[in-house]
């Protein structure tokens, strides 16, 4: 399980995260969805110890990141929405320093040949990374991710610049990780598949969270027809945080 409690980050004067928690359960599925700006890319990134929040806790597989980093991280993967890779090693090599990294060597090359060769990257196994397109290198982040065993899946944007067979190779997946147990966190801007993919949905709005739950629970909320999108009702609660924080202010 992967739980959120209470967590901070300020940039200066500006509050990215305000007091935000929430928990992704063992074999569930969360989009994390909110407009550009709203806080989303800094929390993932707070869970994956990249940068340091202000306050709060985060707990992955029941490790306290900031009192046990080591086997926190050792439980996550974090694919971001710009690939940092390392350009000078090879796509093989690159797989086998993750895999090193993470102590999960056994199996490599037939766990590596599996993924390579669903991403369509097989025949570039042997290329340095350097080499590789934008989309690619996208492809081989998500690699990367499953190459060794995570029990918690973060993705920011994966989906962007991935061609289609690559996309329905990553959301399958995910939800072969749901079914294993794994707890699976999802930013995305793409709403219908967050809304084909998802158990629930957490969405945020400047730092600070408007709603979480299910689809369902969504209807209730927003009151809206039954054949409503995710998208329309999305765009619904958004305009509705927007106004209020506009008559709070006035």
């Amino acid at each position: 399980m992967l739980s959120i409690n209470s967590l901070v980050k300020k940039y200066k004067t500006t509050l990215a995260v305000d007091d935000i928690s929430f928990t992704v359960a063992d074999g569930e599925i969360l989009g994390l969805l909110g407009p550009n700006g709203a806080g989303k890319t800094t929390i993932l990134r707070s869970i994956a110890g990249i940068i340091q929040p202000n306050a709060g806790n985060i707990s992955i597989s029941g490790y306290d990141l900031s009192k046990d980093e080591q086997n926190a991280k050792r439980n996550i993967a974090f694919v971001p929405e710009t690939p940092n890779l390392y350009d000078m090693l090879t796509v093989y090599e690159h797989l086998r320093f993750i895999a090193m990294a993470y102590n999960t060597l056994d199996h490599l090359d037939e766990r590596a040949t599996d993924l390579l060769e669903k991403f369509d990257l097989i025949d570039k196994k042997n290329e340095l990374v350097l080499s590789l397109s934008k989309g690619m290198k996208q492809k081989l982040a998500v690699v990367c991710a499953f190459i060794h065993d995570a029990r918690v899946l973060l993705f920011d944007e994966p989906l962007i610049g991935i061609d289609p067979k690559g996309a329905r190779e990553l959301k399958d997946m995910m939800l072969a990780a749901r079914e294993s147990g794994c707890s699976v966190l999802i930013s995305t801007h793409m709403l219908d598949t967050a809304e084909r993919l998802c158990d629930r949905v957490l969405i945020i709005d400047e730092g600070h969270k408007i709603f979480e739950g299910t689809l369902d629970e969504i209807h209730e909320k927003v009151q809206m027809s039954e054949d409503a999108s995710l998208e329309d009702m999305f765009l619904k609660l958004t305009e509705d945080d927007n106004v209020n924080d506009n008559v709070a202010v006035s």
